[in-house]
């Protein structure tokens, strides 16, 4: 009997899509054993954009989490709604079924942004850690008093082009992904083509919307846990800015600087950003 019921638990916690909402699941990547790491992608990518990290990982004891939003992926993509509160929303009940405690809750770009407003909405819940990469935040666009990374109307423009040509929207992308347009190899970059090209279009626009619009400040100072912040000093989709106005905002937060990469940092410095990272978790 209770083999049986070690089995099931192994069995349910390892799933590779949970269920967040009645026809919503989402794609899970979980896998080795010890400290959780859970990991959020950025748009319009999914959980599979961190396969140089999760071998890594596993490989140190790490127990990886790779979430994958609904909308990208391998994870529903249901109409309704795409903001950050939905998101987190359904961060928090995959770590609830997971029954994950103590974990590095790590967000990359939009991730990043979404990381934050779990941390702000659950208090922490899960986690005693958090990562942030790269991360669009504490806002993406311009405003009166943030005179910081683009303008509302580039994002406007983003969103018409995805409606008319988003392949071409994702190539555009693509060149101002990483430090230059050589920095990542061609076999790489047309690999995160092909995941950027899995997101549904719908979902691509509205959380566009969500980045356009939404302002973290508020946020920051309800983050008291641990903090590191991780940015690409030469990054054209979050501008290094973003990275000091968050560490303004967080009490307990640092930055690590990678002075060669641009937003991919995860894969133009793959070592140190995963040794840092590593390091981060005080395991």
């Amino acid at each position: 009997m209770n083999k049986k019921n070690d089995a099931t638990i192994t069995s349910v916690s390892r799933a590779e899509y949970i269920e967040v909402e009645p026809n919503v699941n989402l794609h899970i990547t979980d896998a080795g054993e010890g400290r959780p790491i859970v990991l959020i992608h950025g748009w319009p990518l999914s959980d599979e954009m961190f396969e140089y990290q999760y071998n890594d990982l596993i490989n140190k004891n790490f127990r990886v989490i790779g979430i994958t939003l609904r909308g990208f992926g391998k994870s529903d993509k249901p109409y309704g709604s795409y903001d950050y509160d939905v998101h987190a929303s359904d961060i928090k009940k995959v770590l609830d079924k997971l029954k994950i405690a103590d974990a590095v809750l790590v967000g990359f770009s939009m991730g990043g942004a979404i990381a934050i407003r779990f941390v702000s909405n659950y208090d922490s819940a899960h986690i005693s850690r958090l990562a942030l990469v790269a991360a669009a935040a504490p806002i993406w666009t311009q405003r009166k008093d943030f005179p910081y990374n683009l303008p509302k109307s580039a994002v406007d423009e983003l969103i018409e082009l995805n409606y008319k040509d988003r392949p071409k929207l994702l190539a555009d992308f693509a060149k101002i992904f990483s430090a230059t347009e050589t920095s990542l190899s061609e076999g790489i970059a047309s690999w995160l083509n092909g995941i950027c090209l899995s997101a549904s279009s719908y979902a691509t626009a509205q959380c566009l919307i969500a980045l356009r619009d939404t302002d973290l400040r508020s946020d920051l100072v309800k983050i008291l846990i641990p903090t590191v912040i991780m940015h690409g000093k030469k990054d054209k989709i979050c501008s290094f800015d973003l990275a000091e106005q968050m560490k303004i905002g967080i009490a307990h937060s640092h930055i690590i600087a990678f002075e060669n990469s641009g937003h991919s940092l995860f894969l133009e410095e793959t070592q140190k950003f995963n040794t840092e990272l590593i390091k981060f978790t005080g395991v």
